[in-house]
């Protein structure tokens, strides 16, 4: 969640209210006593004392060091890394500095205090800077980087660079102080990419730890393992905050205790870790795989989060049950649906561009290839072989180049796909799927996100993308930043990124801070059918229906297969006069031109034509790279934004107005 701590003493209240709006009456007592155990802590009135690693176990080794891979690019990444030089999000080849400054955000150059971490306001950038510009070097995805050099090339100073930056780090970032001691998801995030370090180096049998100088350094490394665990497993998300994060700590601690047995503390919180992700698992995605949060690039980082603790526990002897496993199978399978025959997922909600881990350094690595190609090894798929196309460096790492192992991928697997996502909100139209001639509109009739903040949905409700031929021409323009200027943040999940339409310029859901929405609308599908010429989806939702004169929108998506043609009908139902402004957001490989009465889309060989609905004095607007207001931009990397054409279609719309649209590709 985005607290505004660097604005005025109001606004700042004025989050705190909101916030204090979305929590349930259980919520409010829990974030209290939270707060007095924090400060408790930060007086030194708990004992901090680590017991003696009892290290007679080898723990769970599902990575191996001897693989086959090209190692020329590991040698290269490592290499950067060991100059001191890391890409973060927006910044190429950061300086993060030689040894690395932990506490320190490479974008703004802010050096976070080392104050007691729970405590601390990481959500001001007064203090911290940008956040997530400082955790992202602290996950450590960069010392598996090492890790596998070493284990690729035998170079010592691949292992020399390892243990120094893990024991600066160690040095720099006391336990419970500072930055990246504040959120349990950052500690957690450690422990998993430690695990694979730990692996890819050869766990306790690693030529690390050979000498007496090598035992030194595993013993604080394990100190800082076990301060890792216990720091999470009392400070786990909870209530309106139990999304992704929750899932993401609980998978931290059950890896650590399955990688490092050797206290029996982590033994009993992992048995907790591993009863939350089956209790959460099935609550946060739906039976239809689709992820509550509304955000696919959310759905995949927590898949990546679930392979790891699944490939531990399967390694244990002891996986997951069914119905788990069952959940994950569907949550692979609906990604899989909505991937085009370009390879292209809808940047649908939002995204931050994070990784969980890092073990590919393939320069044409694809994360959604790559997860239905670890899927396709886990479940026996050749359709998910298929939509990944290949074995990548990644899942060789995780399932020990296992090529054998891979399913044959069949020729067209997915030309028949599930069309309906209900309890996700989620509709496939379009025909030849899979296909070079393929034609494929996704819309969205569901819930804004998950729970009482719905922190990650956009305001996106019957909105669609549109591809053809495996090449985006109607697009969701992504979510650019979290914590930039308040504008683009509200811009980016607001209605008008969407290719849907506003009623007086307003928003669908009424936003209370940049991961917080206080009113949310609902939608909901009437008539979903599919026959061998014609697709129906009849949806609606309740967004305007909160304003003074409430207005109900309900959208008809009608496709003709033989026309190759969607024709798209507007009901707004209400009682005085409105203004309606009708949004497509083009992608930025589009030649968008009037051609008549109506547009021209453009890509290559590829042409869309729109016609717009007919309404006495509407007004057509094409814009690329508008500011004041907002419009026509896409975002494809976190904290990066580049103009693209978007057209508004401007009217006023009467009692029972009805408007209509036409896309024929």
């Amino acid at each position: 969640m985005s607290d505004p701590g660097h604005t005025t003493p109001v606004v700042r209240l004025g989050w705190y209210l909101n916030r204090l709006r979305c929590m349930t009456p259980a919520e409010i007592p829990h974030r209290l006593l939270r707060a007095v155990s924090a400060r408790a802590e930060a007086r030194g009135l708990r004992p901090r004392k680590v017991p003696i690693a009892r290290t007679n176990d080898r723990g769970v080794m599902f990575m191996s060091p001897h693989i086959t891979v090209d190692a020329a690019p590991y040698l290269d990444a490592a290499d950067r890394v060991l100059t001191g030089k890391l890409d973060v999000f927006s910044l190429d080849a950061a300086e993060i500095g030689q040894p690395p400054r932990w506490n320190r955000d490479p974008r703004t150059g802010t050096e976070a205090p080392l104050t007691f971490g729970k405590t601390l306001n990481y959500r001001d950038p007064a203090v911290v800077g940008d956040i997530k510009y400082l955790w992202e070097p602290n996950r450590h995805l960069q010392l598996v980087t090492l890790a596998q050099a070493y284990a690729l090339s035998g170079e010592q100073r691949y292992a020399a660079g390892f243990t120094q930056q893990l024991d600066d780090w160690i040095v720099q970032c006391p336990a419970g102080m500072g930055a990246n001691w504040a959120s349990a998801l950052e500690p957690a995030m450690r422990l998993i990419n430690w695990s694979l370090a730990w692996q890819v180096l050869g766990g306790l049998d690693s030529a690390l730890f050979a000498d007496r100088d090598g035992r030194a350094f595993r013993d604080r490394w394990l100190r800082s393992i076990y301060e890792h665990v216990r720091f999470i497993r009392g400070f786990y998300s909870r209530h309106s905050s139990a999304n992704n994060h929750l899932i993401g700590e609980a998978v931290g601690v059950f890896v650590a205790s399955t990688t490092w047995p050797y206290w029996p503390q982590l033994a009993h919180w992992g048995r907790d870790a591993r009863q939350i992700l089956e209790h959460e698992v099935p609550l946060q995605n739906g039976a239809d795989g689709v992820n509550r949060e509304q955000a696919f690039a959310y759905q995949q980082f927590e898949l990546d989060l679930l392979l790891i603790a699944v490939l531990c526990a399967n390694a244990s002897g002891e996986p997951f049950s069914d119905a788990l496993m069952e959940r994950m199978e569907s949550m692979f399978s609906f990604l899989a649906t909505v991937m085009d025959a370009g390879g292209n997922v809808s940047m649908v909600g939002d995204s931050d561009d994070g990784y969980v881990v890092r073990l590919s350094q393939q320069g044409d690595f694809c994360p959604y290839r790559s997860l239905f190609a670890s899927a396709a090894l886990l479940y026996g798929r050749a359709d998910l072989m298929h939509k990944a196309g290949r074995l990548d460096d990644k899942t060789r790492w995780l399932f020990r180049g296992s090529e054998q192992r891979a399913p044959d991928a069949v020729a067209e697997p997915w030309s028949r796909p599930r069309q309906e996502f209900a309890e996700g909100g989620y509709y496939l139209l379009g025909c030849e799927f899979d296909t070079s001639n393929e034609i494929r509109l996704l819309a969205d009739a569901g819930p804004l996100g998950y729970r009482e903040i719905a922190a990650h949905g956009h305001a996106d409700a019957l909105s669609f993308v549109l591809s053809v031929g495996g090449l985006p021409f109607l697009i969701d323009p992504g979510t650019y930043a979290y914590h930039a200027d308040d504008n683009w943040r509200e811009y980016f999940r607001g209605t008008s990124a969407h290719n849907t339409l506003t009623v007086d310029g307003r928003n669908q859901s009424e936003s209370g801070g940049n991961f917080m929405w206080l009113w949310k609308a609902r939608a909901g599908c009437e008539e979903f059918s599919v026959s061998d010429d014609t697709q129906v989806l009849d949806a609606w939702h309740d967004g305007y229906l909160r304003l003074d004169d409430p207005v109900a929108h309900r959208r008809r998506i009608e496709f003709d297969r033989r026309a190759r043609c969607f024709y798209i009908d507007d009901i707004l139902s209400m009682q005085g006069s409105h203004a309606i402004s009708l949004y497509f957001h083009c992608h930025e490989d589009c030649d968008l031109r009037p051609d008549g009465d109506d547009l021209l889309l453009s890509r290559g060989e590829r042409t869309v034509r729109l016609s717009l609905p007919d309404a006495a004095g509407a007004e057509t607007r094409i814009v690329r790279g508008s500011e004041d207001p907002p419009l026509g931009w896409v975002s494809r990397r976190f904290d990066c934004k580049q103009a693209t054409a978007a057209c508004a279609r401007l009217c006023s719309a009467d009692p029972n107005g009805l408007t209509h649209a036409r896309a024929a590709a």
